[in-house]
């Protein structure tokens, strides 16, 4: 946690933002129930909430993109509606999503003015773009190329130029979704330092966040919602990372990661011997014991996802053996991955794991067609029979077989990928960040999914930049660095988080 200090609004101070009495509903759905915010010139907010809590409509109302049912909205002190985004950019509110809006073929410079150039002038004036794009690099003192195409940026320089297009339009409100979940610790800390010289220019931050260690690091207040309604807003003097949990929760937990009875398994499950692909992955070798989960670690672009597809199969390796139960395994394509009892639940979800505009329904028989529809004729009774003992089994919020999976909260749509898995019952699941854009309930949830599998004698690789999750939840851990492993750690009990970034930046 870092130590440096940070200047906090006082209640005295003018008020850039109020929203008072905000309500919401959707069909079947109240989102938000008389929901107050405020936030201070100067200040980090962090709002937070469990997956369904009313953040993301919140935040749609104060962008434009949803309109309120009841309440109102103040912007330095004056009261405005916002009908939609354009009108919510106008007034010097700034939303940088999770996923950024950014032209991934267009430079850092064209993205930042992108929308803003002259309508009377027939020609783009580049000179002054690259100026002044140079000018609001200085001014977070970042160091970024204007004539740089988006595609070519980290995720952390992408979210540079997102701040930068912020600046650009003069945003006093600045909204940050997730914004550390693609990011290294190095990575990270750049951001708070961003994030801190935003503050002196008396620009307000509302971050958005299921890390509550950033919270207790970077916020001055934090205001919790859950079910659609406001729990309270506290500062961060008030609070401990215990006491944020009960507030989402509406209880106390008092475990973060479930217990689970740790035993020496010494059947031999998943052996992937030196596994290569270009300099992504450099001879790499590790066990998967049945029963035991197996932590993948290590800072990003270590080589943890791209091992991961390799043994799928997503990917085809170069050099290296795979082997489950001492049966050698010709992985050349997921297709055979999955018949060999191996599955995979992809880092981005949304893309690699969901057809989100499909229905749930859908999305958990895509996989096991060969069951459902064993004469080219899905048998829908028994799909949705088996789709039912899932939902019942995992405990996945659904409103109908039929709900659109994109509809889904983050920690639904895992359950969703997990159900169509375990309808498979696969021997070796591979889970990359399980309970990344989670909620802290949900983690739990996922935790001891993890630990029921691993005691019905599956294998698990967990990959995760999370090291207390990593921590708290492995048998083993195996540390990566620039395509090799550097390490493993067998001594849970003496396991640290020190431990690990040393072998991860060796």
């Amino acid at each position: 946690m870092s130590t440096t200090p940070r200047t906090t609004a006082s209640a005295s101070d003018s008020s850039l933002l109020r929203m008072r009495g905000i309500e919401k509903s959707f069909p079947g759905v109240h989102a938000l129930d008389n929901v107050d915010l405020e936030l201070h010139s100067g200040e980090v907010l962090a709002l937070l909430g469990e997956n369904g809590a009313g953040k993301s409509t919140l935040i749609k109302v104060l962008g434009g993109a949803h309109q309120p049912d009841a309440g109102s909205i103040e912007i330095d002190g004056q009261t405005t509606e916002i009908p939609n985004p354009l009108e919510s950019q106008r007034l010097g509110i700034s939303i940088i999503y999770q996923e950024f809006n950014l032209v991934p073929a267009m430079t850092a410079r064209e993205n930042i003015f992108l929308g803003q150039e002259p309508a009377r002038v027939s020609f783009v004036p580049v000179a002054k773009e690259r100026r002044r794009a140079r000018e609001l690099f200085e001014r977070i003192e970042v160091q970024l190329d204007p004539e740089a195409l988006v595609r070519d940026l980290t995720v952390a320089q992408q979210q540079v130029v997102e701040i930068a297009k912020a600046l650009a339009l003069d945003a006093k409100i600045i909204v940050m979704d997730e914004p550390t979940a693609a990011l290294s610790p190095v990575e990270v800390e750049g951001l708070f330092r961003i994030i801190r010289e935003l503050k002196t220019h008396g620009i307000g931050i509302v971050y958005i966040s299921h890390r509550l260690n950033e919270i207790l690091d970077i916020a001055d207040r934090v205001t919790v919602l859950r079910d659609g309604g406001l729990v309270g807003t506290k500062p961060i003097g008030q609070l401990t990372r215990e006491s944020i949990i009960e507030m989402m929760v509406g209880r106390k937990l008092e475990n973060e990661f479930p217990n689970r009875k740790r035993e020496s398994k010494q059947e031999q499950g998943l052996v992937v011997s030196h596994l290569s692909r270009d300099s992504a992955v450099r001879d790499v070798s590790f066990k998967v014991r049945r029963g035991e989960i197996v932590a993948l670690t290590g800072l990003v672009g270590a080589g943890r996802t791209e091992t991961a597809r390799l043994i799928f199969g997503a990917d085809q390796r170069e050099s290296g053996t795979i082997s489950l139960d001492g049966k050698y395994l010709d992985i050349r394509k997921p297709r055979d991955a999955i018949a060999a009892g191996i599955c995979l639940l992809t880092e981005d979800r949304k893309h690699q794991g969901l057809v989100v505009l499909r229905s749930v329904l859908e999305n958990f028989g895509l996989p096991n067609m060969s069951r459902f529809a064993p004469r080219a004729l899905i048998q829908r009774a028994n799909e949705r029979v088996a789709f039912d003992g899932f939902v019942d089994q995992l405990r996945i919020k659904v409103t109908s077989r039929d709900q659109l999976t994109a509809n889904l909260s983050g920690g639904n749509q895992q359950k969703v990928v997990l159900a169509k898995w375990l309808e498979r019952n696969a021997d070796v699941i591979i889970f990359d960040e399980p309970t990344r854009g989670i909620d802290v309930g949900a983690k739990y949830e996922i935790y001891v999914l993890m630990n029921q599998l691993v005691e019905q004698g599956k294998a698990i690789l967990m990959i995760s930049s999370e090291l207390p999750e990593v921590l708290g939840m492995a048998d083993r851990i195996i540390v990566m660095h620039e395509g090799r492993v550097t390490g493993e750690i067998t001594d849970m009990q003496s396991a640290t988080q020190e431990m690990i970034m040393n072998l991860a930046v060796q």
